[in-house]
């Protein structure tokens, strides 16, 4: 990892009642980095990023920065929460309001924005991923792909340091999988910071600067795509792509 640090976790530890998620995992994330996650169902993927902007609680003895500033419970958070964005796997979208409306509310709402240059903003992101043309109809009427570009734009108008994606094509069908791959890669030649648990190994190949395998709620391996892809360290590693990859 080259550049200066980002996001840093260390300890970090998650457990549901008795069965603990995640046992001390300790991670930097570098600025204008691409990491994507992988591993498989119940590895522990998607509890790690929702910790970084605490929409799950962390156990006690764990430490997460976003820039030198502690992710806790209490007044800061939501300074921090602004400074990162999130893509689910469901689109979240407002129903009752229309595209550019989605867009509008968050800059509004947290950054203080006029209604005017909130628009003007959501409108030059719509355009960024490839819809500007839908901006006055409402979610419903928009296929999965579309709603998913919306949630990007959506994420994006807070201007975030950081961009966590929890698994963004897998509520898709295959058809509308690629055209959100194709924006989030438009995205990170941009500079931004990244975080993407995903099952799309094509796309973690092709845009990654760092690829981590987890398994059992600990990172197994970490490296290039080349490392990780290519000649994977770790036996663990080499049996999950196998399968997934159909080798």
């Amino acid at each position: 990892m080259t550049g200066r640090t980002l996001v840093s976790m260390r300890g970090l530890t998650k457990a549901f009642g008795d069965f603990t998620v995640l046992h001390g995992i300790d991670l930097d994330i570098a600025e204008g980095e691409v990491v994507c996650i992988i591993g498989p169902s119940g590895s522990g993927k998607s509890t790690l990023i929702r910790c970084i902007n605490r929409l799950e609680d962390c156990d006690a003895g764990s430490v997460i920065e976003i820039d030198g500033l502690a992710v806790r419970r209490g007044p800061a958070l939501a300074q921090v929460r602004a400074e990162v964005g999130m893509v689910f796997q469901s689109f979240n979208l407002f129903p009752h309001m229309s595209v550019v409306r989605n867009v509008m509310l968050a800059p509004m709402r947290v950054r203080g924005f006029s209604a005017a240059r909130a628009r003007t903003l959501a409108l030059a992101l719509l355009s960024r991923v490839g819809i500007a043309e839908q901006a006055e109809k409402y979610p419903a009427q928009l296929s999965g792909g579309q709603q998913q570009r919306v949630a990007i734009a959506r994420a994006l108008a807070m201007e975030p340091r950081v961009m966590l994606f929890d698994e963004p094509t897998s509520a898709l069908d295959p058809e509308m999988v690629g055209e959100v791959l194709d924006v989030m890669r438009d995205l990170a030649k941009t500079g931004v910071t990244m975080i993407v648990v995903t099952h799309e190994m094509g796309f973690a190949r092709q845009v990654a600067d760092r690829v981590i395998f987890m398994d059992g709620g600990r990172i197994v391996e970490a490296g290039t795509p080349a490392d990780v892809f290519d000649t994977p360290a770790e036996p663990r590693t080499r049996a999950f792509l196998r399968a997934v990859l159909n080798h």
